[in-house]
């Protein structure tokens, strides 16, 4: 049945709060990358994540079984191999996390007209409560190739796993193909033509290292100066074979966490709307 225009525009206004949410939440990781210890950034860090409750909560109609609750409440969590909660994660896989979890409730909330939904709440918020059926995210619908962005967005989950499980070699190697595959295909669809004003070298795409593909894109204006920020390692990743025990034990947590957060400021960079 359709919806009708009172819950339309209750489902207009939460869309849109919530995509001001994101867009507070990426402010927020971009400054906690620069200084997780600076004061002002760990305060609107605080307040950003209690905004956020707030606007779960109210999604959720108030229950914490609501899987949008327990989405929430599980992005503060690292967890052992065995899946067992050990410990907070750091500020920024937190921030990225919550952004996911708010990324999921848009992606909800815009099939609701096409789902079933329930108006008002257990509270008597007269909120809408969003489905429990969640559509997949879409995270890279920015990537040209239509074929390559569930190959990326399969990774990035992976990614996601490989760092909760601790396993940071697999992490860093998955973040940076992603980072590598996004930033190819916005330099394929440039052109090469195109891209000879930027410096680009000779020869296919497909053949330039890494560390090229991200030097032209960055001189031709696809991105910005965020991959600066990769470590070391992360750069010759395809230099080194998979199973490399010596490797796998120097890549650090750090490394993998730092590499996760240079892709999330590639895909806006390719992405301006995210």
């Amino acid at each position: 049945m359709p919806i009708d225009e009172s819950l339309q525009s209750q489902i207009e206004t939460y869309l849109s709060h919530l995509n001001g949410l994101i867009r507070r939440g990426c402010r927020v990781r971009d400054a906690l990358a620069k200084d997780s210890s600076s004061s002002s950034a760990v305060a609107a860090t605080r307040a950003w994540q209690e905004d956020c409750g707030v606007t779960i909560n109210q999604l959720s109609g108030g229950s914490k079984a609501h899987w949008l609750a327990r989405s929430f409440s599980e992005a503060f969590m690292m967890r052992s191999k065995d899946g067992r909660a050990i410990e907070g994660a750091a500020p920024t896989e937190i921030v990225t996390r919550l952004i996911d979890v708010l990324e999921q409730a848009v992606a909800s909330i815009s099939q609701m007209d096409k789902v079933s939904v329930v108006s008002g709440s257990s509270s008597g918020s007269g909120s809408p409560s969003v489905s429990p059926e969640v559509p997949p995210p879409h995270r890279f619908d920015f990537v040209h190739n239509p074929e390559l962005r569930p190959i990326v967005e399969q990774a990035y989950t992976d990614s996601r796993r490989a760092i909760e499980q601790a396993d940071y070699d697999t992490a860093m190697r998955t973040s940076c193909g992603i980072l590598e595959a996004i930033v190819t295909d916005a330099l394929e669809h440039k052109g090469l033509n195109a891209l000879a004003a930027s410096g680009a070298p000779a020869g296919k795409i497909v053949d330039w290292t890494f560390q090229t593909r991200l030097t032209v894109a960055e001189h031709a204006g696809l991105i910005r100066s965020g991959c600066a920020r990769l470590p070391a390692i992360a750069r010759t990743y395809r230099e080194q074979p998979d199973g490399n025990s010596e490797r796998n034990a120097a890549v650090s947590e750090r490394d993998a966490r730092l590499t996760g957060q240079v892709l999330h400021v590639v895909m806006r960079d390719l992405d301006p709307g995210r």
